[in-house]
């Protein structure tokens, strides 16, 4: 199993030494999210300090970008790395396309697979110099000449999807070569709901025998003594009810009976009780959702809980090269 490090950074100055560092300490892969920083600009310079380790954005919002723009970004970072740049695509929800970036809001499953058709399409225009034709519901390209078709490009470029229900889990095996499971999961919704319906979008459009990814992050609670382990899931509670305050992800928790505690969750953040919520989260569903254990023991913890399920996995908590025990037990447990 591959392991991977989510990097994050208070400015692009930083990007270098912890992409190194990532690299240094044997992981597999190097990822950076959209929250607080562009993802492809990090990605770019990761590229470039680095000989090793895949690079990827997980994930990049895809519907706030052109699919020509997506296909362009891809191209130069592909380019850049050698050949290890993954372009990892998400949908984000309503209110942060709508209220946050200003975007229109449509259909998320069936826009994103025609965004990543549509990069699809654009790059084969790149590699063949047939003309560019593609017609979709939500896009349409026709125009691209030897004037703007950039250098070619050797290598091919993996495009993984993100989501949480089925329909974007669908929408993962019918285009893309790989999945990208939201932090916010159980073991019993990775191998019931997710995984199942991956093979129903593969089957789908005949992809069953076509090379495929799936990657997970997992909310951890670690730490060198039992009280480190202690205050961690501490902290852990506290970001599980943030997420399952998320309507989007309320499927997660009715695939375990719990429901109402994502009612009660939405309610108090819409009244902005956030210190509140830990406590609606109890100890059967924060053992569910994180894995928790000291540092020398957590790989061991997470392979246990995830083998046979993924083929990637890593912390969802940013990497740290101070934290080299749990990054070790991580590895040696993948690698064992």
């Amino acid at each position: 199993m591959r392991v991977d490090a989510r990097i994050t950074y208070g400015n692009l100055q930083e990007v270098p030494n912890l992409a190194r560092l990532a690299e240094d300490i044997g992981v597999d892969g190097i990822w950076f999210t959209e929250i607080s920083h562009d993802p492809f600009l990090p990605a770019a310079l990761a590229a470039e300090h680095t000989r090793r380790v895949s690079i990827g954005t997980a994930i990049a919002i895809a519907f706030t970008r052109s699919p020509t723009l997506l296909a362009y970004l891809a191209w130069d970072l592909a380019a850049q790395s050698g050949g290890r740049f993954i372009l990892g695509l998400g949908t984000q929800v309503k209110a942060h396309i709508a209220r946050r970036f200003g975007m229109t809001w449509d259909p998320p499953a069936p826009k994103l697979r025609e965004a990543v058709q549509a990069i699809r399409a654009v790059w084969n225009t790149w590699r063949t110099g047939v003309p560019l034709r593609f017609r979709g519901r939500f896009y349409t390209l026709s125009l691209m000449t030897p004037f703007f078709t950039p250098a070619s490009l050797d290598t091919e470029i993996p495009i993984f999807t993100a989501g949480v229900n089925p329909p974007l889990c669908r929408v993962a095996g019918q285009v893309a070569d790989g999945f990208a499971a939201h932090p916010f999961h159980t073991r019993a919704y990775l191998r019931d709901v997710v995984l199942p319906a991956v093979r129903t979008g593969r089957t789908k459009t005949g992809r069953d025998t076509v090379p495929f990814t799936i990657a997970a992050t997992v909310f951890t609670a670690t730490g060198e003594s039992a009280a480190d382990v202690n205050r961690a899931r501490d902290e852990a509670r506290r970001t599980v009810a943030f997420y399952a305050s998320t309507p989007s992800y309320r499927r997660v928790l009715a695939h375990h009976g719990w429901q109402e505690v994502g009612e009660r969750l939405s309610a108090r953040a819409a009244r902005g009780e956030w210190n509140a919520m830990a406590a609606e989260v109890s100890d059967e569903m924060l053992e569910a959702v994180v894995v928790s254990g000291r540092a020398e023991e957590i790989g061991t913890q997470i392979m246990d809980r995830y083998r046979g399920l993924v083929d990637r996995i890593g912390f969802y908590e940013p990497f740290v090269p101070a934290d080299s025990k749990k990054w070790r037990s991580l590895l040696d447990a993948a690698r064992g």
